[in-house]
């Protein structure tokens, strides 16, 4: 029998994605945000969804764009702290260490430091109740060279990405994979 937890947000697992913005007078942004992901595969677009007393949810209004990066197990606590400042009080940046890098396609920056990042064209703006989806089209995926894997593509296991467990507000890392995508269910016609 299953329990009755009530309308919440327990969904797993959920991503910690690193936003990057620029505010107004140009400074680098970075906010740890976990409610988001793909969200359409053609055109590609994920999406984000900030509450609007964010520093963030202005800075992507204003210049049209954002950069999602993969916080990583290595950056764990630069990820965290990003979700626990605000832009208006601290430069993210200058704090951590991270090192802000600008887009060459959107008007935007990225930490080096994160292995993944997707650089977004803002697309729509989805009001919800308490926060606003932001749907970017994904015009760019950055990879390090370190986390490709042999054949050429992103390896999860390289990459090593943070996921946030919202029902005890902690963080997990990925496993190696138990089966093929597309594949293990074609058993179920054969029983």
């Amino acid at each position: 029998m299953k329990r009755s937890f009530g309308a919440k947000t327990l969904l797993f697992p959920t991503p910690v994605l690193m936003v990057g913005t620029y505010d107004a007078a140009g400074k680098p942004n970075l906010m740890n945000a976990a409610w988001g992901g793909i969200c359409c595969s053609q055109p590609p677009c994920v999406a984000v969804s900030l509450r609007k007393a964010t520093y963030s949810y202005q800075c992507i209004l204003d210049r049209k764009s954002f950069t999602v990066g993969i916080a990583c197990e290595q950056r764990m606590t630069e990820a965290d702290y990003c979700g626990i400042a605000s832009g208006r009080d601290v430069d993210k940046f200058a704090v951590t260490g991270l090192t802000p890098v600008r887009s060459n396609l959107v008007d935007a920056p990225y930490a080096e430091e994160f292995p993944v990042v997707l650089e977004c064209r803002l697309l729509q703006v989805v009001e919800i109740g308490l926060h606003s989806q932001f749907i970017g089209e994904i015009l760019d995926v950055k990879g390090d060279e370190a986390v490709l894997g042999d054949d050429g593509l992103l390896d999860i296991l390289r990459i090593r990405p943070l996921i946030y467990d919202t029902a005890h507000k902690g963080y997990h890392g990925v496993t190696p994979c138990v089966g093929q995508a597309f594949s293990v269910g074609k058993a179920v016609s054969t029983r």
